[in-house]
């Protein structure tokens, strides 16, 4: 069958079984979006209005559904626009393939209009970048894209395909998408060598990463930890792996986890880890991280082994695989009063804020109660984001999306609105802070354009609100530029972009709020007004050891 290379790019999206993408056209790009308009009816498009709010989109579509997202731009500043969301896919290991398109071949190096080598800017963000210069090798690029992006350890691809090249014809023959691939290891022996490690602790404890969402290996996860019996931690990334609600569940570790799971992986005997990196906001002091423990670390890159922690035993491959072989040889362990111990480390040091005020743990409490804690949150990065992370009770793997790796601001509002295009049944929240908020608050004219119900809460405390706390609690109250007191009013904001929008000042508005917005079936913006001094706690200071983790009465006492 003869195409033009744009036709071609999207019968391989057909291929690959993509239904949606996000996305913003250009001169470059516009014989691709020629063709996806006479393909309307069987590919989806979702116009953003910002070519970041597609990436974020395309990331949160392929975090809630394990599809690989697509988003599309236009060359140079389209281009540009996307990296942002490339690289916070990146971080995060999320499955997507970023297209777009350059300026015709001989125009290519010559600083022609809108030119931009947006394969040499995305090498270090991409799992692998193309630039395709030759309509007869479009097709086989595409599917290796879609490969490659979810393949092992996911990751974004950019193709970048010259505007001839979508032009000009070639012979294309329909081919099935390939299953993704997982290479075979030879880890029997060290498996061996784990299932002996776990026997011998008498103080284990699981700590659960990214991984095991991705994987999806909640199942075994939660198998392997009755085997193990062994309390469970989990990261930002790794949340709804584990029963949120379950007993043995100690909440989040790191710079704002539990003082129950930072304690208790300072004290254990074996640390156990599933699918996770070891990052700096978990490990706080590599030299005194769980000093007392031997370390398992199961992980499907061979790049993550040793490289922020030493490890004792560790196993190469995909965790779910990994895990049901463990789980078919482990006996079931007791470990009675190690576990009695971590519960009453729980106990001791639960999860407190300030009841009297309305506050954002109250309205996270109160969102994961009317929803039964059954809908997908994404949050942008700050206070808010720990809060959500904190307060909700995840229950299943792919509801709690948010940028861990990069940390970026303006991210969730565009990863809510792919996350509800994929996951049309559930009830989808972005939580962000005002700062957050208003870097591409924009998005709320996509999801009105689209009818797209989502809800949008603001923790609306009128500063950089996480700035603020270092700069309070570490640079003697000097507020430099932090401060957000202006005149900008986001329900008028909202209202103005075609969303419904409600102003929340007291606690008792908060359940009334949120059982609108989910009845309007329609986008709805919550401006949720708390106090400016408000804290994440607990807190581990940068590069402290985790065990230095303290709260407000442990601030009170000095």
């Amino acid at each position: 069958m003869l195409l033009t290379g744009a036709e071609i790019v999207v019968e391989c999206l057909k291929e690959q079984g993509v239904d949606t993408v996000f996305g913003y056209p250009g001169g470059t790009i516009l014989n691709v979006y020629d063709a996806l308009y006479k393909h309307s009816d069987e590919i989806n498009h979702i116009l953003t209005s910002h070519e970041q709010g597609a990436a974020h989109a395309a990331d949160g579509y392929a975090r809630a559904t394990g599809k690989v997202g697509v988003c599309m731009a236009t060359s140079g500043p389209g281009a540009t626009n996307l990296v942002t969301g490339i690289a916070t896919a990146y971080m995060d290991s999320v499955p997507m393939v970023a297209i777009t398109c350059n300026v015709n071949l001989p125009l290519l190096g010559k600083d022609s209009f809108q030119e931009v080598d947006i394969a040499g800017v995305t090498m270090p963000i991409t799992k692998h970048g193309y630039i395709v210069k030759d309509v007869n090798i479009l097709a086989d690029t595409i599917r290796k894209a879609f490969a490659i992006a979810k393949s092992g350890r996911p990751g974004p691809v950019l193709v970048d395909i010259t505007k001839d090249v979508t032009a000009n014809q070639c012979e294309y023959t329909k081919m099935p998408a390939a299953e993704a691939s997982v290479k075979e290891r030879d880890n029997e022996a060290d498996i061996e060598k784990a299932i002996a490690l776990i026997k011998e602790a008498k103080k284990p404890f699981i700590y659960v990463g990214g991984g095991a969402v991705i994987s999806g290996a909640y199942e075994e996860v939660r198998e392997f930890a009755a085997k193990a019996g062994a309390p469970v931690c989990d990261t930002l990334m790794g949340k709804g792996v584990y029963d949120g609600r379950d007993p043995l569940y100690t909440g989040m570790i790191g710079m704002h986890g539990t003082k129950a799971s930072n304690f208790g992986v300072s004290e254990c005997d074996l640390l156990i880890a599933l699918g996770a990196r070891f990052s700096d906001r978990v490990v706080g002091n590599p030299k005194k991280f769980a000093e007392h423990a031997k370390v398992l670390h199961i992980d499907i890159d061979a790049a993550e082994i040793d490289k922020n922690i030493r490890t004792d035993v560790s196993v190469v491959g995909d965790l779910k695989e990994v895990l049901s072989k463990i789980n078919s040889k482990l006996e079931k362990q007791e470990h009675e009063e190690w576990t009695a111990h971590i519960m009453e480390l729980k106990e001791k040091y639960p999860l407190n804020y300030d009841s009297s005020v309305l506050s954002c743990p109250y309205i996270m409490e109160e969102l994961d109660r009317i929803t039964g804690g059954q809908a997908i949150i994404t949050t942008d990065v700050g206070q808010h984001q720990m809060w959500a992370a904190q307060y909700y009770k995840y229950s299943r793997p792919r509801t709690f999306l948010s940028s861990g790796g990069l940390g970026t601001m303006g991210y969730g509002l565009g990863a809510c609105i792919g996350a509800k295009v994929g996951s049309p049944d559930k009830i989808c929240v972005n939580i962000a802070g005002d700062g957050c908020f208003r870097m591409n608050m924009n998005e709320l004219a996509t999801a009105s354009r689209y009818n797209i119900p989502i809800i949008q809460i603001v923790i609306n405390n009128h500063v950089l609100g996480m700035v603020r706390q270092w700069q309070t609690l570490f640079y003697e109250k000097r507020y430099s530029q932090t401060v957000l007191q202006d005149k900008v009013d986001f329900c008028k904001v909202a209202e103005g972009l075609g969303c419904t929008a409600i102003r929340v000042t007291k606690k008792e508005e908060v359940a009334p709020a949120i059982e609108k917005a989910i009845a309007l079936k329609a986008p709805v913006l919550l401006d949720c007004m708390i106090p400016e001094d408000d804290k994440v706690f607990p807190m581990v200071p940068a590069g402290a050891p985790i065990s230095d983790a303290f709260d407000a009465q442990d601030l009170a006492k000095k």
